[in-house]
């Protein structure tokens, strides 16, 4: 897969053109062999083709927005473009009035120059971590297309776009893993930032405390410079790698993290600490006692329930057999939450929030396995109880970062060949830079190649 500093510095050197990305990002997508049709849900053909023209004729002059102009990219359903009626992977807002302005995190990349190809497919509401849509069509994962496994969501459409070279990048969202477990069954980068730092604005929301936007690329490089235009940085260029000697990585012990994780995903996982182990990084045992109180804490609901109950039960009186009865369920669940019951939740994530910032502290990074499975086949998802199952399996390691609103990364740690495993990274509330820089060092070891 072309990086986007590969590629900037390509359209610097002018042996590409923006335009040149674009058409053939758009034949990809466009292959009635791919997954194309089903990644999207539109597509901007004209308008990238229109804006990548623009990026050549601006560089030609000396006068381009920045070295990443003329650079496509996807964007998920959920983000407000001005003019586009945005569905969020739903069709019972189809006939919601179009968006008044595009969202901020999108037109900041689109101000330095990044063309959007169109809205990649998601999850409905971005409400599950396994990726289907009833409505669109679910994109099957890179991995045994021919079975057809499951992309990983909410963010699907955006994983596999990235990961069969539909544009060099993608813009999700991660409520509990929407970006980081998808990254993990494509075998790519996904990036979770502090919830603070990229604004929401114009993102239909999943869950106001817990939303985050982040993006998913060929590796955390390019994830660095998405993240850092969406958040309104002056310099886009990613961090330095860190020094990898005397890095101190904690390994959670006596956690749920490592309970039922999946045999190829414990020996991708422990294969790849030994190379980081090899390569001068110190492994320490790290006790998180309080990431077991999550899931007590979230035994009501938990706040994504309540929060898309509060935003969707007048569209849900209205459009009820619209929705995907899988989602509808989870929303509905929110109904039965009392305020007090939200107020103790509340309560009880800053407890766990404060106890847990002092034993991670004194490290760069704490580490653990992306998702305890690797990509599970779609048509076994059909029954309820195996959907239920396997959601809160996908999505259990990463919900931990969004509820201590940490800033998190899942880079490929599997051999080629191998089912796609996600080593995740998750750092300090706010150490997002940080955090990069140390994933850049580790993905360096993990692919035998320097980071880009």
């Amino acid at each position: 897969m072309m990086t986007i500093d590969a590629a900037a510095r390509a359209l610097a050197a002018g042996t590409t053109t923006a335009a040149r990305l674009v058409e053939d990002a758009l034949a990809r997508i466009s292959d009635p062999a791919g997954e194309g049709a089903r990644a999207f849900v539109a597509v901007q053909a004209e308008a990238a083709r229109a804006a990548a023209g623009a990026m050549d004729a601006l560089r030609r002059v000396g006068r381009a927005p920045g070295p990443y102009a003329g650079i496509p990219i996807s964007i998920k359903d959920l983000f407000d473009q001005a003019g586009v009626t945005t569905r969020a992977g739903s069709v019972a807002r189809r006939d919601a009035p179009p968006a008044a302005a595009t969202a901020p995190a999108i037109a900041r990349l689109e101000r330095a120059g990044f063309v959007v190809l169109g809205r990649t497919n998601m999850v409905e509401f971005a409400f599950s971590g396994t990726g289907l849509n009833p409505h669109h069509g679910t994109p099957r994962a890179p991995h045994d297309r021919a079975t057809g496994r499951a992309p990983g969501g909410s963010s699907s459409g955006a994983a596999v776009a990235v990961a069969d070279g539909m544009g060099l990048g993608a813009i999700g969202s991660d409520t509990g893993g929407s970006c980081r477990v998808p990254a993990a069954l494509c075998g790519i980068a996904g990036f979770k930032p502090t919830a603070r730092r990229v604004p929401l604005a114009g993102a239909f929301p999943l869950s106001s405390t817990l939303d985050s936007i982040g993006p998913l690329a060929p590796s955390a490089a390019c994830c660095a410079v998405l993240d850092a235009v969406m958040a309104g940085e002056e310099d886009a260029s990613p961090p330095p790698a860190a020094a990898l000697d005397g890095l101190r990585l904690g390994v959670p012990s006596a956690t749920y993290l490592f309970d039922g994780v999946a045999p190829p995903v414990t020996a991708a996982f422990q294969r790849a600490l030994r190379r980081l182990e090899a390569a001068g990084a110190r492994l320490i045992d790290v006790a998180l006692p309080e990431i077991a109180e999550i899931p007590a804490a979230n035994a009501t609901g938990g706040f994504a329930a309540a929060e898309a109950w509060a935003l969707h039960r007048d569209l849900i009186g209205r459009a009820r057999d619209l929705y995907d009865p899988l989602i509808l369920a989870r929303i509905e669940r929110g109904a039965a939450m009392s305020a007090a019951d939200l107020i103790a939740l509340m309560a009880e994530r800053a407890r766990i929030i404060a106890a847990t910032a002092p034993r991670t502290a004194p490290f760069d990074a704490i580490v653990a396995p992306t998702c305890p499975l690797t990509p599970p086949a779609i048509a076994e998802l059909a029954a309820a109880e195996a959907f239920n199952r396997v959601n809160l399996l996908l999505l259990r390691n990463t919900a931990v970062a969004n509820f201590l609103d940490r800033c998190s990364i899942s880079l490929p740690c599997h051999a080629e060949g191998e089912e796609p495993v996600g080593l995740m990274l998750t750092g300090e509330h706010g150490g997002d830079r940080r955090l990069l820089a140390v994933a850049r060092a580790v993905e360096a070891v993990l692919t035998d190649r320097p980071g880009e």
